[in-house]
């Protein structure tokens, strides 16, 4: 499978993910082959920087793996594209969500289960500092019961939510939310971020991954060329 399948398979996972959201069961079951597809994706670059610096890495490859063996070759090309690589990786990671991104996808490489998935309402056109809130709904081997549960308890923390998040928009003259512009949806907390929005963090994302395999083959491309 190349990358151009991981990446669709990410897709593929994005729209499950949507689908059921808010379920906590089949968002967690999507959300790990998402960013198990993810994790692959970028093992994939260094496979491909593996056939193109010919460094003959055998078994499974990393970035660890690749800068290893460039530097036990002394091979100059393939160590300044594993520094390139890092670097931007690093940039495209600055913001909130891909940072987030960066950090599930290095939690579940070192862990099988990520943190709790909770459900919490939200406005459904964003605003920067908008409030969520999270509702607690009865589960049933981790999945809803029914979504009339989830309605009815989303009915009963609606007014406090509205007046909440209402006050803010009022304070800085933004658009009033009304009843109907709600949404349920699965949410994540990992160490300094909280309140992250699942789908919305996947979405973004894919074009994070994107640019990422098309700049790391066209930097492969550039230091490659006196080889041919």
């Amino acid at each position: 499978m190349n990358i151009e399948e991981k990446i669709k398979n990410c897709e593929i996972y994005l729209k499950q993910i949507k689908k059921y959201d808010p379920d906590p069961f089949y968002v967690n079951h999507f959300f790990n082959e998402y960013i198990d597809s993810v994790n692959n994706t970028y093992d994939d670059i260094f496979e491909e920087a593996n056939r193109d610096f010919g460094l003959f890495i055998l078994g499974k490859i990393s970035h660890e793996k690749f800068n290893e063996k460039a530097k036990m070759k002394n091979d100059q090309n393939a160590l300044k594209f594993s520094e390139w690589f890092s670097q931007k990786f690093n940039q495209e990671h600055e913001n909130s969500y891909p940072n987030f991104m960066k950090k599930i996808c290095k939690f579940k490489s070192k862990s099988e289960k990520i943190p709790e998935i909770k459900i919490m309402i939200r406005a459904s056109n964003r605003y920067k500092d908008d409030v969520n809130q999270q509702i607690k709904v009865n589960l049933s081997n981790e999945k809803l019961r029914s979504k009339e549960e989830l309605h009815i308890e989303i009915k009963r923390q609606l007014p406090i939510f509205l007046e909440i998040i209402n006050h803010k928009r009022n304070k800085k003259n933004e658009p009033k939310v009304g009843e109907n512009q709600i949404n349920a949806s699965a949410f994540l907390d990992i160490e300094d971020h909280t309140d992250i929005e699942i789908a919305y963090a996947s979405e973004i994302y894919i074009s994070v991954m994107k640019r990422l395999v098309d700049e790391s083959r066209k930097k492969m491309k550039e230091l490659t060329t006196w080889y041919n």
